[in-house]
Parts: structure tokens; C-alpha cells; sequence
């Protein structure tokens, strides 16, 4: 009965801490989805996105040694950093979560649209509960639509309640992202 009543406040509480971080993001309270989310996992999960298609885009399809691994990060991440902070800025990452534009505002360049968090039903356990994949045991993620171009967050058990800790772009804003990354 205690395992029932600790899964009930678990799931619970991740409902909840989801319907917070919709209600805020439909309603463009900027300070709220900041609150919300965990911003320097969300950069990271970005920067490894972009690492790993940027390694696919110089075709190196293999699996990355622990050694090139730490080089990639260094040197290629500091790149994508710079790329995934400039995405991340308050306003930018509203703006995704409530419309579904990936984009740079500072200099007006879009990579292209996701699905909005904002469009979600959230109103129906249910249909929430089909959409989540069990990431670890204190993270999961929603996918956002069934589609390939729908993308998909994450949320991480932060303190109390969970944290937005990751977007997971879609491949086609991925490539865009990359596109814009120097050759070599």
C-alpha cells in the first residue's frame, strides 16, 4: 500500500509540475517557465544534440570514444554553446514552448518549428500518460505530437517538483541548426 501511495504522489506530482509549466507558458509569463525550468540542463541538452548531428553532418557515424568524446565537447560544444545560449535567452525559449519556433531573435534567424507545449492537452491524465517515456527514474519525457517533426520535452525531479531539463529538437531543426556551424 505504501509503494501505491509514494507512485501516486511521484506521478502526481509530475502532472502537476507539468500543468504549471504549460499554465505559464500559455499565459507568456516568462518568469514563471524560467522558474520552471532548469536552464543550464536545458543548454546541455541542446549542445549534445547539436554536437552529435554536426558529428553525423561530417559523417563520422560511429561511435564517439570516450577520448574524442571529451575533445568534442571542448572544443565543438563551445560552438554549440554559444549557439544554444543564444537560443535560450528568456524571451527565445518562451516563444518556443508557446508557439513552437526555434529561433535567434537577436539576429532574426529561424531554424524552423516543433510542436508547441502550449497546444498540448494536459487536461487528461491519460492522454498525458501515453505520451510519457520514463527517461531514469527522476526524469521523463513528453512527446509533443506523433509525428517525426513534433519533438519532445524533458523534465527532471528538481527539489520539490520537476524543472523543464530538456527540448529535444526535431531532426529537420537540427540539421538547420548545424547548417549554420562552420564545415570544419
Amino acid at each position: 500500500m505504501a509503494v501505491v501511495i509514494c507512485l501516486g504522489v511521484y506521478v502526481g506530482s509530475a502532472f502537476v509540475s507539468l500543468l504549471d509549466l504549460v499554465s505559464a507558458v500559455r499565459n507568456s509569463d516568462v518568469a514563471q517557465v524560467m522558474a520552471r525550468t532548469d536552464l543550464p540542463r536545458v543548454r546541455h541538452s541542446l549542445v549534445d544534440q547539436v554536437v552529435a548531428a554536426y558529428l553525423d553532418r561530417l559523417g563520422q557515424k560511429r561511435p564517439v570514444r570516450p577520448l574524442e568524446r571529451m575533445a568534442i565537447n571542448r572544443i565543438g560544444a563551445t560552438i554549440a554553446d554559444d549557439l544554444a545560449t543564444k537560443l535560450l535567452t528568456p524571451e527565445n525559449l518562451s516563444v518556443l514552448l508557446r508557439s513552437g519556433s526555434v529561433r535567434n531573435a537577436a539576429e532574426n534567424i529561424s531554424f524552423g518549428t516543433m510542436s508547441a507545449l502550449a497546444d498540448q492537452d494536459v487536461s487528461n491524465i491519460f492522454v498525458v500518460l501515453g505520451r510519457i517515456t520514463p527517461v531514469k527514474p527522476v526524469e521523463f519525457a513528453l512527446e509533443l505530437g506523433s509525428a517525426e517533426k513534433a519533438g519532445s520535452i524533458s523534465l527532471h525531479f528538481y527539489g520539490a517538483g520537476w524543472k523543464l531539463s530538456g527540448i529535444n529538437l526535431p531532426p529537420l531543426v537540427l540539421s538547420n541548426l548545424v547548417d549554420r556551424l562552420p564545415a570544419r
